[in-house]
């Protein structure tokens, strides 16, 4: 997942060469918001394990925080482009959403069955039996 975060962040920057009017700024930006979006994203698997092992109750309140970190920490990396002049804000919020965006596609056209199992019946599972 990470190696094609890193392809599409390549494939982005060489576009931005030929579109944007300063294009080392919305690399940066690009490149700032992508690591902040892939660490929110290990975080968030890192929560899920470990809210796993927890009662309900504590695992409801400890998600929850972790939550509320991510957030803050979006919003910080989002201010720190708007106020650093050497990071552009678009590129940073491109780079906050290319990662779900990748995420989205990839599980969207994948040609695995996953959806199928889903939907099939228990009936089906057992031959009706």
């Amino acid at each position: 997942m990470l190696v094609n975060l890193l392809i599409v962040v390549i494939a982005i920057s060489i576009v931005s060469f030929f579109v944007m009017d300063e294009p080392k700024t919305f690399i940066t930006g690009l490149v700032f918001g992508s690591m902040i979006s892939a660490l929110n994203f290990l975080e968030l698997a890192n929560t899920l394990k470990r809210a796993v092992a927890m009662s309900p109750s504590k695992a409801q309140g400890f998600t929850v925080l972790k939550y509320f970190v991510r957030y803050i920490v979006t919003a910080i990396v989002i201010y720190v482009s708007i106020i650093a002049p050497y990071i552009n804000v678009l590129g940073t919020i491109v780079g906050l959403f290319v990662f779900k965006v990748m995420i989205l596609i990839q599980n969207t056209l994948s040609k695995n069955d996953s959806r199928k199992k889903i939907l099939q019946r228990k009936e089906d599972e057992s031959g009706g039996r």
